[in-house]
């Protein structure tokens, strides 16, 4: 039996650039793309981040004034409540599947009264324990990426989830870097398996590097979810767009995704229908190597193993040796069925 299909998130984040406008269109993108959900991310900047807050090193490098504070940044991708319900109503027409990541109080209290399917716990998050309560009392699906997390980290936010009443079941785990981009050296997918076999829990991957191999491997791996940032142009100023993908990308990405679910099929071991007609063909029968009289014994040296595969199958060579034939065989004759009932 196969898994159910991988829940891919186009995570559009930030990377509307605090524009109702293009947050639209980067819905319009990802339901083009086949994305199942379409991500943003809700905050009030003041309660997210301190005045004195830096920014990181990627930041500086992707926005136009590397000078200004995290909050100044941040503060500028903020989108109201309004706009949050005219994205709700846009991805509905379009076809897919609002979702968006709070960061504070209030913006969670917004995503459940708009109906949000899950919540997300994204890696910064993951050490706010009064957060993870809110959120873990919410009663909604869970999924929670793990940048910047060691095992032991991991378990208490699971713990702090399952105390506020969360059920373990409902939480996904994703696997994370949060480098933008990610270094291929520093993705260490094996450590979702990890995440799997430690917590007992379904896992998936929130990927940041640059490209679509990651992804599409982690599906190979397992993942249950994907979680990928895209954009209309990753050259736009913003903090995100560089490590995003452009919506060509994000399709391809998605269509390999489905590809290889379909390849993954299911455990057991069997030949496909695709590949039946090949037996006869690639498969081998015992022949006579060389004209073999009536009567007379089949040896390691008057017997072969040759195509087709229509006749006696050369497993049966130790069977065969020393049987009598029950009549003449010319050279590359197929032993006949009788001769080895």
């Amino acid at each position: 039996m196969s898994a159910p299909p991988t829940l891919i998130i186009a995570e559009a984040g930030v990377n509307h650039n605090g524009s109702l406008d293009l947050a639209k269109e980067l819905i319009e993108r990802a339901a083009a793309a086949g994305a199942d959900y379409v991500k943003f991310q809700t905050f009030i900047a003041e309660e997210t981040i301190a005045q004195s807050a830096p920014k990181a090193e990627y930041q500086k490098a992707n926005t136009n004034d590397p000078a200004e504070s995290q909050l100044e940044m941040v503060k500028k991708l903020e989108l109201s409540a309004d706009d949050h319900r005219a994205l709700v109503e846009h991805s509905r027409r379009h076809g897919i599947r609002f979702a968006s990541t709070a960061f504070d109080f209030e913006s969670l209290d917004l995503l459940g009264e708009l109906g949000v399917e899950f919540l997300k716990v994204p890696s910064g998050e993951v050490t706010n324990l009064p957060l993870l309560r809110r959120i873990g009392a919410a009663g909604l699906p869970i999924i929670m990426s793990t940048g910047m997390c060691d095992l032991a980290e991991v378990g208490a936010a699971l713990e702090a989830l399952e105390e506020a009443g969360a059920d373990r079941r409902s939480i996904t785990v994703l696997h994370c870097n949060t480098q933008y981009p990610t270094p291929m050296e520093d993705v260490n997918l094996r450590a979702m398996a990890t995440l799997r076999e430690t917590f007992q829990v379904p896992v998936g991957y929130s990927d940041h590097t640059l490209g679509i191999e990651v992804p599409i491997a982690a599906v190979a791996l397992g993942a249950t979810v994907i979680e990928k940032h895209f954009t209309l142009d990753s050259s736009m100023d913003g903090p995100d767009h560089a490590a995003s993908l452009e919506p060509q990308e994000l399709t391809a990405m998605v269509q390999g995704i489905r590809r290889v679910e379909k390849a993954l099929g299911s455990p057991e071991k069997r030949p496909s229908p695709s590949e039946a007609g090949n037996l006869a063909i690639a498969r081998k029968s015992l022949v006579a190597r060389e004209a073999i009289p009536a009567g007379a014994p089949f040896t390691d040296a008057n017997l072969a193993a040759k195509r087709p595969g229509t006749g006696v199958s050369p497993m049966r060579w130790d069977e065969a040796l020393g049987r009598r034939a029950g009549r003449s065989y010319a050279i590359d004759e197929l032993i006949d069925g009788a001769d080895l009932p």
